[in-house]
């Protein structure tokens, strides 16, 4: 899975109940078995696919990572095979990566490495283990592209000589673990991760440096020739909304028809070693957060699929299993901010209005899974070119949408906190996806809105705004105003208690800053997010 070192913060409690909704996903899921003999477990890997064969590259074959440092993150468990994978034939090939050399190799075993297939070409960012270079654990700061078809003929055959399917090159940009990549024309864009060089340790004693990207990268690639390279390249920062690792990236189809993506929850916020409830929105034209919606049901990287129902414009994702902060049990939704791991598939819309809803699925995975696993399409299904399906344009009444492969298999639901993360496996486990039309059905609809608004003013201000708000309850509250640039420029980071009833705040502006645009966020309850412009004036 994506490494997540996890802070526990000890908490249990019941936090409410699902309603009954009716939604418009005309279709239900199930789940069905795949076995191929001896295919061994891996969670945490990259993935491409042509004609049918899968490529998996890099990952780990142990669970979930140990709590002690001189256990974490071991060598020995690398993913050190190259496989393919014909889930047809329900055969596979593999081969060592030791046939590549140097960095090459070392990067190709890395865990949580950020990838995106591109045609016959698969690119691959990052990613983080084991260097014998560097004689330590590091975050890999290295592109390699792989022509995929090529890679694949050559396994299958049994040549070795892989070496001339693949290009490097070197950059920090690159240096990037537990982020995605997608791409929107002709940019390809690298979201979020963290920079993490050295041994994991729970206490945050000195084994390690890490530095959460915060960032958007965007750039464009030539793969053309001997030589990769990149150009244009530009990024956006934001400490607040993009301080995100091992979420979900999915490929959007927004209510104006335009394309992009979303950024599903993550972890872990600025102000609370929790993970973020909100989604943040991608375009060409920049990224928005989606403060005023809380997803609850799915919170880490697992396998997950999206679909386009082009006639009523309404965008669909289905999530299986993973880790969340929240999950059903006996029809009472659960709040556990040890971050369990959880069965439960779910679906979250957006509809042609802009409106998001989660629903719980009358489906779970067959156990604690899913973490750290891929869902891979159906390539014989109708697909946009950012792998979104075309619903209105598949014809049969039962498909098999795709295959979830690996993860981490888990007995127990918090098997980090309980230190018993040797009980934890890589799962060998495929299981195909099938969609079978029927009439909207019945599920547990979640209340993603909140009530926390805020009025901030004067806007424009030049010393001080004011920020005004009511509160059914007393909660903790704090503030973050970053300037143009992303930068941190004033906090309150200590939580303060506000009372319930009728609140104002006064916050007062770095007077040293120039007249520009400042972003003010306001965090409630370490859960739920406000933010809003504000133009400085001299």
């Amino acid at each position: 899975m994506r490494p997540y070192f996890l802070m526990i913060t000890w908490f249990f409690g019941l936090i409410g109940y699902g309603v009954q909704g009716q939604n418009t996903f005309g279709y239900s899921v199930s789940l069905e078995p795949v076995v191929i003999p001896n295919l061994p477990g891996i969670h945490s890997y990259a993935f491409a696919q042509h004609e049918g064969k899968w490529l998996i590259i890099g990952g780990r074959r142990d669970g979930i990572h140990a709590r002690q440092p001189n256990a974490s993150f071991p060598q020995a468990a690398n993913n050190t095979e190259i496989m393919v994978i014909d889930v047809n034939e329900r055969r596979f090939w593999r081969t060592s990566v030791n046939n590549l050399s140097g960095r090459l190799a070392e990067q190709m075993q890395s865990t949580n490495m950020n990838f995106y297939q591109d045609g016959d070409t698969l690119y691959l960012t990052g990613g983080y283990g084991f260097s014998a270079t560097a004689n330590d654990h590091i975050t890999f700061p290295h592109l390699t592209s792989v022509r995929v078809s090529g890679l694949i003929n050559a396994i299958v055959s049994g040549n070795n000589n892989i070496a001339p399917f693949f290009k490097q090159i070197t950059d920090d940009v690159f240096a990037v673990t537990g982020g995605q990549m997608g791409k929107i024309g002709r940019f390809y864009y690298l979201v979020g991760g963290h920079r993490f060089d050295g041994r994991y340790n729970p206490m945050n004693n000195p084994t390690f440096t890490q530095a959460y990207t915060n960032q958007i990268r965007k750039f464009t690639l030539n793969n053309s020739g001997t030589q990769l390279s990149y150009a244009n390249y530009s990024a956006v920062t934001d400490p607040i909304h993009l301080r995100r690792r091992d979420f979900n990236l999915l490929p959007q189809i927004f209510p104006d028809r335009s394309v992009g993506y979303t950024i599903s929850a993550g972890v872990f916020q600025i102000n609370a070693d929790l993970p973020f409830l909100y989604p943040v929105d991608i375009t060409e034209r920049g990224y928005t957060p989606v403060t005023s919606f809380s997803q609850y049901l799915s919170h880490y990287h697992s396998a997950k699929t999206c679909l386009y129902d082009s006639t009523a414009n309404e965008m669909h994702t289905l999530f299986f299993g993973g880790i969340s902060q929240y999950f059903y049990r006996d029809n009472t939704l659960v709040q556990d901010n040890l971050v369990p791991f959880v069965r439960t598939v779910s679906l979250l819309t957006r509809y042609a209005d802009g409106t998001l809803k989660e629903f719980l699925l009358p489906v779970e995975m067959p156990g604690l899974k899913g973490a750290g696993s891929e869902f891979i399409p159906n390539p014989n299904l109708p697909q946009y070119p950012s792998k979104i399906f075309k619903l209105n344009n598949i014809n049969q009444n039962s498909f098999i949408v795709g295959h979830i492969l690996g993860g981490i298999n888990s007995p127990s639901a918090n098997p980090f906190s309980a230190n018993q993360t040797n009980t934890t496996t890589a799962d060998a486990s495929i299981y195909a996806v099938r969609l079978t039309k029927t009439a909207p059905l019945s599920a547990a609809e979640m209340d993603g809105k909140h009530n926390y608004g805020v009025k901030l003013s004067p806007n424009p201000a030049t010393t001080e705004i004011r920020a005004e708000f009511y509160l059914n309850r007393p909660v903790h509250v704090q503030y973050f105003i970053t300037d143009s640039s992303g930068r941190i420029v004033a906090a309150e980071k200590n939580l303060t208690v506000v009372v319930a009833g009728d609140n104002r705040l006064n916050i007062s502006l770095p007077a040293h800053l120039p007249p520009q645009v400042l972003t003010v966020t306001m965090i409630f309850d370490k859960r739920y997010y406000f933010t809003q412009k504000i133009v400085k004036t001299p």
